[in-house]
């Protein structure tokens, strides 16, 4: 029982981290979509592509890295989300519908007698 709480504590700290690392998974994809140009010239808000020849990065590296940074962010992304998916569901026991009873039918009620009209009937 002692052993049953502590791994339950454990459990629930490792879900905290998971989250929090989650949450800041979704922020950085976010902002490396938001970053790309949709013609693929990337950092379509950030100040724009590469720009001469001496820039720092190319259009097409910054495109690249970019394109990278998604990809794995993305990746991190569903694997924090499975993780969360098995580490939550963990300490329930399955259960099938058919395993239940069938619940116990009773006859319909009888239909209840019409009221009587509240206005009076146009002759």
């Amino acid at each position: 029982m002692v052993q049953d709480l502590e791994t339950h504590g454990k459990i629930h700290h490792m879900v905290t981290v998971i989250l929090v690392i989650h949450l800041v998974l979704a922020i950085v994809l976010v902002a490396t979509v938001l970053l790309q140009r949709s013609e693929g010239g990337g950092l379509g808000m950030g100040g724009g592509g590469g720009g001469g020849m001496g820039g720092f990065m190319t259009s097409r590296s910054t495109t690249s890295l970019l394109t990278r940074a998604t990809g794995i962010t993305a990746a991190a992304f569903m694997t924090t989300s499975l993780l969360l998916a098995i580490l939550s569901g963990g300490d329930r026991e399955s259960r099938s519908i058919l395993d239940r009873p069938a619940p116990e039918t009773s006859e319909p009620a009888a239909p209840a007698a019409p009221a009587p009209p509240s206005a009076p009937l146009g002759q």
